[in-house]
């Protein structure tokens, strides 16, 4: 993991020709868990070049495909219940300029601001229906106290059986000042946010389906899953 992050080996990618910044053991990844959700809303912090996106609202297209298949309707992609809402402190001209050329970008919604700011939040809350079936991707500034934050907020959309996903928890098992000077390093991270917050939070757990089988993970431990009975 760490000579690939040298070779900057996730710049690599695209999908359906958006630049992903992702292993692509992430991908499949979240493709797995998305499939398993069948949400009727992807909402993920961070947008970066698109592709994640991008990727998101590709599998919601296909969940429209299967519904449609298997209730013998037609499928009119124009009028698709699912959408993908991308957050970003910072929407870049030349990923708005992607994502706006892309035929998925009908299902995408896009929103500028801090993903923890109350307006950004407010925003997010409004863009949802009471019968919507969420799921969350945690993937912006990765530093210890921001997502500790994000976990703290977007944890309460995430529907029972679906998927809170935790991005880039690898940071953790890099060397010290490995990312030089980016604000996050070993010991402020998406992983100690998350065990933090585990500690606390009684209703997700670990998908251990998803977190053991990707011996090459940037989220080892990133895949959680909302219990039905926060109880059990």
């Amino acid at each position: 993991m760490q000579r690939a992050m040298e070779l900057h080996y996730v710049y690599n990618f695209d999908w359906l020709n958006v630049p992903i910044i992702q292993f692509p053991q992430a991908i499949v990844a979240i493709q797995e868990a998305l499939w398993h959700d069948s949400p009727t809303v992807v909402i993920q912090t961070g947008v970066a070049r698109g592709g994640s996106l991008a990727l998101s609202a590709s599998v919601l297209a296909l969940l429209d495909y299967s519904d449609a298949v298997a209730s013998g309707t037609p499928l009119d992609p124009r009028k698709s219940k699912r959408r993908t809402i991308g957050v970003d402190i910072d929407l870049r001209p030349q990923s708005l300029e992607a994502l706006e050329a892309h035929p998925l970008f009908e299902q995408i919604e896009l929103i500028e601001g801090s993903s923890v700011g109350y307006q950004t939040v407010q925003q997010v809350r409004a863009s949802l229906a009471t019968d919507d079936r969420v799921t969350v991707i945690l993937d912006s500034l990765h530093t210890h106290e921001h997502v500790l934050e994000e976990l703290r907020i977007y944890s309460e959309f995430v529907s029972a059986g679906c998927h809170l996903i935790v991005l880039d928890t690898f940071i953790e098992e890099l060397p010290q000042s490995f990312f030089g000077e980016r604000p996050w390093d070993v010991g402020n991270n998406p992983m100690t946010a998350l065990e933090e917050w585990l500690g606390s939070d009684t209703s997700f757990e670990l998908d251990d389906s998803l977190n053991v089988k990707f011996q090459i993970s940037s989220a080892r431990g990133g895949f959680l899953i909302k219990r039905v009975d926060p109880s059990l």
